[in-house]
This record gives C-alpha cells, structure tokens and sequence, in this order.
C-alpha cells in the first residue's frame, strides 16, 4: 500500500504561490512552509546561506591554536577517519596546510590493526615525529582516554567531530562538535568532511568575515580559493548520508559543481575507472559509484591509499591508484557476496534441521571482516524483512559487527538498550542500522538475548512506511516533468527523491540482465486507453534484495501497480526518461 499524502491547505498554497502546484507540494511535504525556506531549499547560496563558521563552540579557540601552531613552526597531525567522511575531511586540511607551506602531516589509523579513532600506539608514532598539536576529523568526541594520554605527552588535541558526545567530554584543549552540549550555532548536522571544511573557512576567513586570521602563508591564499575544496567537502556530505538541509544543502550542492570540474588528478582517475561522466555526476554517482572504492580501501586494505590518490599530484600515481580502488572494491564486491552465500546456506542448514529462521537473525565468524558486514546485513535484513545481527574479528580478541533492521516498524537502538547490560561492550546507531562489539565469551548467547528482548517489545508505529508524494500517469513521464523534480535536488537523507504510485500498468516486457541476472527490466504502458500507446522502461538494480517477495507477482502480460522515481537514462542516446522501482504493491 503506498498512502498519499493530502492536499496543501489553501493558506499554505497561498505562501508558496510563485511556485507551480507540484513544486509547492513537495516543498511542503519536506517541511519547507514559507517563501524564505523555499527560496534558500531551491537555490542555495554560497554568500548567502552559510554562517560564519567562528559562531561555532570552540572554533574561535580552535582557530587561535592552529594559528599559534602555523607561527610557530610546530608539528601539527591531522588525524582522520578511514571511510569516506574522515579520509576527504583529512584530505580538506591537508590541502589546506600544504597550501600555506606549514609543518604537518596526515595520520589514518589502520582499520584492521588499529581500530575507530585515537589509539595511544599512533600518538607515540606521532610523539616520535615531534608532534606538538593533532586536529581529528570525523572522531575523537569519544576517545576520553587517548586524549588524555596524548595530553600527558604534551600533545594538544582539537576535536572536530560530528558523533553524539558521551557523557563525559575528553580534555582537548578545543571540541568542534556541534552535537555538543551549549551549542548554540544556526546549524548542527554537519559531517566529519563538512566540519573539516568550516574549520578551514574559520581559518582563512569567508568574504562575510568581520576578521580575518592571520598566519604565515596567509598571503598564498586568494579570496574564494576555499571553494575548490567543496569537492571533498561535498564527496563526504553525500558519502555520509547526513541531512541534505541547511548548510549541508549548500555543501552538497556547490561540492557537485566543483567535482564535476574538478582539476584533482586523482579524482579524474577514479570518475574514468568507475565509469562516472565526471562533467555530469549526480549524488547517485557520488553514493554508488565514488564512495563504496573510496570505502573499500579501508574495509579490504589501507584507507592511505584513497587518501593518496586524492591528493598525488603525479598522474603515473594517481591512474595506479585509482585502478588499485577499483580492484579492491571488485574484492569487496566479492568478499561480501561470499559471506552472504554463506549466510543463507547456514541459514537453509538451519531449516533442514527443523530449526526455524528466528525473529532475529544473529550469526558471524571469527574470519569475517566487519567492515563488510553492514552490506551483508542489509541485503540479509531486507530479503528476510527482518533484524540482522553479523559478526566478525577486526585485529583483537574483540568481536565487532553491523545490524540492520529489516522492517520499518523495528527500532534496531531501542532493541540493543533492551537486552541485559552485560551483552555488549558497547554499540550504537538508530532505527534501521548500527554496529556493536561483544566480548568473545559473550557471543553465544547474543541470539538468544537478542530474540527474547525483541520478543518484549511492541513494536513501534508505521509511522515511516512508504509515502507517495502523488499519482503519475505514463504519459506525464516526460522530461519537462523530470526538470521540475530536479530542482528539488541534490537528494538524500532529509530530502528523499520524490516518489510517484503508477497504478495498474501493464508490464509489455520483463527481462533479467548483469553478471548473475540480479537486475530487473521492465517496461510498461498504460491499461484501458487505446488511443495512448506510449510505454515506458523501469528499472531496479539487485531486485530480488530491494523489492522482497513482491517481485514474484511481476509477469509479462500482467497489470501491476508501482512505486517509482524517475531518473534520466544517461547509458541510452537522448537521455529519455526512465522509472527506478522502489515498490511494487496495490493502493
């Protein structure tokens, strides 16, 4: 069933009466209420929607010891994340410090051998390479004990962080975390990568700036050079998956223009070895096709090889790179379709033996990667429409996982807060996903906890189900109907592609295509108007995990209703348009 939503009111249509009927509804439906929001949502101003990153708590202290650092000749450590947030952040500050000829480097803990965030063996690495002051991206608000440690070397720490605080605040000498308590700045859901980038107009000072800092190098830096840095910025706010609003609309939208003209050799490379059109890349290309090599370097390998190729200015380099991601994700591709091959023949084992698949599926092993384990659960979660817990080993006698929910009336959090306090060491996220740790000898009893808290739970309302933002017939598929929607991009969280119910199409034609036949083609046309004899394609890549037994009632010859987005074919000579089936189901 796909509700729709209602009608705007007529005082509401009133307020957004320079806008046409369609553009006024799914601006509502997002939340944008007035013209003031309509016209920052639709066109996001570089100059105009953008606060003045020193309003942010402890940027203004931040910024004094950077630039005390910067003076001084200290040795400073841009310490970042190994995903696709932290490694553009890392690559947003370096770029920045190599601009001004600072005293710097780079540090990416090993994701299999070091772990998420500080780690007391990397301070003594950095200690040793005199080290006087590290700047994080995209972690440290949780690493009580590491900043202390490093403190105790005389090492100063600036947290930039975007992660939920705990209870207790490390000691840093500045927090740059707008999740923080006190924080009073106009926005505060900013990534790691986007963070990083605030920090670097802080430093340099935006044209609205009253004060500009002033360091040595400062006079390398041309007014608005910051903004070719958007292309990281940009790449980790789509990467992600952070809300598309706010100052993150901004971001995310300029970050597409400067990647789509990018002069960084090295995302030239990866656009060419991944197949993106880098002069016409959408959010899509950056979630599917950029982001998965650059997090694969870390999941199968070594995240320094992503952040080499962003920043090499050497092309030999930056094509050996680029080919080296592309290789290790096709490894990923395949490692994780192995796990989960094994995950459903323990899974048919477990029925050959009369044991019924639980309400909550928990399996894993020891030779496991985590890092690949959130992809496995999801394909897992959605085919079964259920909780899916996986486990696996990452360089110590810790066990480390992924879960996702499967259905959208399960709160994955709330199930984690419900079993007994001793289950996990520690675990995280929100409705539909997150990770966890378990202690080794508190692994085989996590199936059973798990099921039993699940099995005391009511169960949340469907209060996130499937909502059409209207009803499409075939023949308004045209182009001029897809610019109208295009204005409303980029999408993603906070900004959802809209969605359209096509009832009762007729499919004309169904086939299969990719490596394995995973893919689903269709094309449909119009029931009981014989005069209208246009159709059209849809389309769904993995169908089988994203539509769930729903794609069994799908045959040639047979009415069926849907629920789309529409796209643009860009593989297809004049770019028609085309549906992407999110659904399939009746209203």
């Amino acid at each position: 069933m796909f509700p729709l939503f209602e009608t705007l009111s007529e005082e509401l249509r009133k307020e957004l009466e320079e806008y046409d009927d369609l553009t006024a509804a799914l601006l509502a439906r997002r939340g944008v209420t007035t013209s003031t929001e309509a016209e920052a949502f639709l066109s996001p101003s570089y100059n105009d929607h953008l606060d003045d990153p020193m309003l942010i708590k402890d940027m203004p202290k931040a910024v004094e010891r950077i630039v005390q650092a910067i003076n001084s000749g200290e040795r400073i450590a841009v310490w970042s994340d190994y995903d696709c947030d932290g490694i553009p952040g890392g690559v947003v500050l370096h770029d920045f410090f190599k601009k001004i000829n600072a005293n710097f480097c780079n540090y990416i803990p090993h994701r299999h051998h070091e772990g998420f965030g500080l780690n007391n063996g990397g301070i003594d690495t950095l200690k040793i390479d005199g080290v006087s002051l590290i700047i994080t991206v995209d972690c440290g608000i949780a690493d009580v004990a590491s900043v202390a440690y490093a403190n105790s070397l005389g090492i100063d720490v600036i947290v930039t962080d975007h992660h939920l605080p705990g209870e207790t605040l490390p000691e840093a000498f500045a927090i740059v975390d707008p999740k923080q308590e006190g924080e009073t700045y106009s926005y505060r859901d900013f990534c790691g990568g986007g963070l990083a980038w605030k920090l670097v107009t802080a430093l340099i000072g935006l044209e609205t700036s009253e004060a500009k800092p002033s360091f040595k190098g400062r006079e390398l830096i041309k007014d608005g050079w910051e903004k070719w840095l958007l292309d990281m910025a940009g790449l980790s706010t789509i990467a992600d998956m952070v809300p598309l609003t706010g100052e993150n609309r901004v971001i995310a939208k300029y970050g597409l223009m400067v990647m789509r003209k990018s002069q960084r050799i090295g995302f030239q490379k990866l656009c060419k070895v991944a197949r993106v059109d880098q002069r016409t890349m959408t959010e899509d290309d950056v979630g599917f096709m950029i982001a998965p090599r650059v997090n694969a370097a870390s999941r199968m390998g070594d995240a320094i090889d992503a952040f080499r190729l962003f920043t090499t200015e050497d092309g030999t380099e930056a094509d050996m790179l680029a080919k080296k991601l592309e290789a290790t994700n096709r490894s990923r591709r395949a490692s994780s379709a192995a796990v989960t091959k094994r995950v459903h023949e323990r899974l048919e084992e477990r029925k050959e033996q009369g044991i019924p698949v639980q309400d909550v599926i928990v399996m894993g092993d020891p030779e496991w990667r985590p890092g690949l384990l959130g992809l496995v659960a999801n394909s897992v979660a959605e085919e079964y429409q259920r909780p899916v817990f996986l486990w696996g080993r990452e360089g110590s006698n810790i066990l480390k996982g992924s879960c996702r929910a499967g259905r959208p009336d399960v709160h994955l959090l709330k199930l984690m807060q419900a079993v007994p306090a001793d289950t996990f060491i520690d675990f995280g996220g929100h409705r539909a996903s997150g990770g966890f740790s378990v202690q080794e000898d508190a692994i085989h009893s996590l199936e059973e906890r798990l099921n039993t808290a699940y099995a005391t739970m009511s169960m949340a309302e469907l209060d996130e189900q499937e909502q059409a933002d209207g009803e499409l017939a075939i023949s308004s598929a045209t182009p001029q109907f897809l610019k109208i929607l295009d204005r409303l991009a980029p999408f993603g969280m906070g900004n959802p592609k809209p969605t359209f119910v096509l009832r009762e199409v007729l499919i004309d034609e169904l086939s299969w295509f990719g490596k394995t036949e995973e893919h689903l083609r269709i094309r449909v046309s119009p029931v009981g108007l014989e005069f209208e004899t246009k159709s059209i394609e849809g389309i769904t890549f993995y169908a089988k995990r994203q539509l769930g037994k729903a794609i069994d009632s799908l045959e040639k010859g047979k009415n069926t209703t849907l629920l789309v987005t529409l796209e643009r074919d860009t593989f297809t000579r004049g770019q028609p348009v085309r549906l992407r089936i999110v659904s399939i189901g009746g209203y």
